[in-house]
């Protein structure tokens, strides 16, 4: 082989091969291209997603605001309940003293 002849056939096959490449590249935008519409609709579908990620923060602080609400007006309940109870077994108690002090005279 000569030395012209070498040149020639490395030129054709580096021809092919920019060819295929090309031409694989042209497949690779074909196959992945997105359309102006799936790109508006991903766009939409974004925003909603935010829009409910808002809504939901929004509504887990509501709902630890009105728990530590409920929590507090338990706590106050429970403790005027305890001082019900407390004054309760006070009553029962001076009750119990006045009914044996009448029984002893």
């Amino acid at each position: 082989m000569s030395r012209t002849e070498f040149i020639i056939t490395t030129a054709i096959i580096l021809f092919i091969a920019f060819c295929l490449g090309w031409f694989a590249n042209w497949l690779m935008h074909k196959f992945t291209r997105v359309a102006a519409g799936d790109v508006a609709e991903l766009d939409r579908i974004s925003q909603e997603l935010h829009e409910a990620e808002e809504t939901r923060d929004q509504a887990i602080t509501y709902l630890q605001q009105r728990e530590a609400e409920l929590t507090n007006q338990l706590s106050q309940t429970e403790a005027e309940l305890r001082a019900a109870m407390d004054g309760l077994r006070d009553a029962r108690h001076e009750t119990e003293e006045l009914r044996t002090k009448t029984d002893i005279k």
